[in-house]
């Protein structure tokens, strides 16, 4: 597709937008840069604030009609297409002339067929290799787009949610260490259960065993103080 010929970006994104006056409110234009993988116009959150719901993005119907697609990104696409459109007719081209034979009442074979001799009779490839060829490369662009877009993502992940990942994670190990510490009390707290209950039974032992001796104590005693008291008592008697 020549790169002079007006109107190229509109052209492109006709054939993969099914109606392109859904995109009126955002105008295709040159943009800067791929669109960020992130949410810059995003207000950061606030600690103790609940997290802001992420807004849903605005949709265009695809060509096909088998989903909705980012508006944001469809513009970025074809922008990409259109700065990277080769010169001279293309699968662009057969893609407008078989976009032209909708509505003819033609089935999906006659439709390319027919797109087909339309190309040539426009002065285009008389090899179908053309088309394949160009196709390629722009699915190659579009690849490496892609691939770069998923760099930044990486990327965006690790900037902006590497610091919460580490929060995340320290707070999951201060809660295992803070578990195991419940535990090892838990544990603790059996073991002296335990010991009470032993030192029970150990206070009731050593209480039988200090009153029986007190008990031996006072009747050893007694008998010693008894036969004293007694030849006491003797002596008073018979020694006067």
């Amino acid at each position: 597709m020549a790169d002079s010929e007006p109107g190229i970006g509109k052209k492109i994104l006709s054939f993969f937008i099914k109606d392109i006056d859904e995109v009126a409110s955002t105008p295709v234009r040159p943009a800067p840069g791929r669109p960020a993988p992130g949410r810059p116009d995003a207000r950061p959150a606030v600690a103790g604030e609940p997290s802001q719901p992420v807004a849903a993005p605005a949709t265009v119907t695809n060509a096909a009609e088998t989903g909705q697609i980012d508006k944001k990104f469809v513009e970025h696409f074809v922008n990409l297409l259109e700065k990277a459109n080769l010169p001279g007719p293309d699968y662009f081209e057969y893609k407008q002339a078989l976009q032209s034979m909708e509505g003819l009442g033609l089935g999906e074979e006659k439709q390319f067929q027919a797109a087909w001799a339309s190309f040539k009779a426009m002065g285009g490839a008389k090899e179908t290799a053309v088309l394949r060829t160009s196709a390629d490369q722009y699915l190659g662009i579009l690849g490496r787009d892609r691939d770069a877009f998923l760099k930044d993502v990486e990327k965006a992940i690790k900037d902006r949610v590497g610091a919460l990942q580490d929060e995340h994670q320290k707070l999951e190990e201060a809660n295992a260490a803070y578990a195991q510490q419940i535990l090892d009390l838990q544990k603790k707290i059996e073991e002296n259960k335990n010991r009470l209950g032993q030192i029970s039974g150990e206070i009731s032992e050593q209480t039988a065993k200090i009153n029986t001796n007190r008990d031996s104590f006072e009747t050893t005693y007694l008998s010693f103080v008894e036969q004293i008291k007694a030849d006491l008592a003797k002596i008073n008697q018979y020694l006067q």
